[in-house]
């Protein structure tokens, strides 16, 4: 796997070496047709597609991927998925703009469709888990509620594991057992959470779990091995990401960030991530631009 960024580009400086490496990530066992799946193929050069001889469908290692349709050069591709891989708190599209030396609105959509492949499945989290919630949003206006103008998104991570950021609006107790139900097995060891009345397990399916609290009012953070930090380090650096890095999150594109930080995380000890970035996007279907920025 390259291990830089002027690796990426002297082994995928090309279309070609681009293509060569798709083909090997799509078909490992050899090219077949995607509408026949007969492994007899011919390859068109000239248009860099195939044509298959059972049943004369062409197509390209890119057809019905993140990547189809693309007017984009696959090495500027590659790069930019390299650079959202290796970036703990992620990249602007205006600075990718500028390395890439393509319009904002092209950058805007590329890192969007790399966000869109780098979607998790849900999966629950066990053993010792975390919750918390933070609020993201601007500041609040003179004599409004602090709270109006900011999105909850609720943290959940497993301690060793993995890490579930969601958005949440309107966020009530019975949206937040939903959430949980959603992203933590029944058979957790402990839920460690704050004092906050949003975590009343009592007639829900873990109200038999162990629900441990440290009391954030009291000035109390840690207590033995019952704490929250765990989950709020993982808030600072999505805070981070946002202030420093994007500076502006709209409420409708939130949770394509919450899953590009909460990926990032998740294979944070992965060696072969930008590798498996590609794969996603090749098993991926695209992203077009007016359901994008559909209202």
């Amino acid at each position: 796997m390259p291990t830089s960024l002027c690796e990426v580009f002297e082994r995928y400086g090309n279309d070609d070496n681009c293509r060569e490496y798709l083909e090997g990530l799509r078909w490992p066992d050899g090219i077949r047709c995607p509408e026949c799946k007969s492994e007899k193929i011919s390859r068109v050069y000239d248009r860099k597609v195939f044509d298959c001889d059972s049943c004369r469908y062409q197509f390209s290692v890119l057809a019905g991927t993140m990547f189809h349709d693309t007017h984009l050069p696959l090495h500027k591709w590659f790069a930019v998925t390299y650079l959202l891989c290796e970036s703990r708190k992620g990249m602007s599209a205006n600075q990718i703009k500028r390395m890439m030396g393509v319009s904002y609105k092209t950058a805007w959509y590329l890192c969007h469709r790399i966000r869109a492949a780098m979607k998790e499945a849900e999966h629950k989290l066990t053993g010792t888990v975390e919750i918390d919630e933070t609020y993201i949003g601007g500041k609040a206006k003179p004599g409004s509620n602090q709270w109006n103008n900011k999105i909850p998104v609720v943290g959940i991570r497993e301690r060793g594991g993995c890490l579930h950021f969601i958005k949440a609006e309107h966020l009530t107790k019975d949206k937040m057992y939903d959430i949980i139900a959603r992203n933590v097995d029944k058979s957790v060891d402990v839920i460690m959470t704050d004092e906050s009345t949003l975590y009343n397990f009592g007639l829900t399916q873990y109200e038999n779990t162990p629900h441990k609290t440290v009391t954030h009012s009291k000035k109390e953070y840690v207590r033995g091995d019952v704490y929250t930090n765990t989950i709020e380090s993982a808030f600072s650096l999505l805070k981070r990401g946002i202030i420093g890095t994007w500076h502006r999150v709209s409420a409708k594109h939130l949770a394509a960030y919450l899953d590009e930080m909460s990926f990032r995380f998740n294979n944070r000890k992965n060696p072969y991530l930008f590798r498996d970035t590609l794969i996603k996007m090749l098993n991926t279907s695209n992203l077009e631009y007016k359901k994008l920025t559909a209202a």
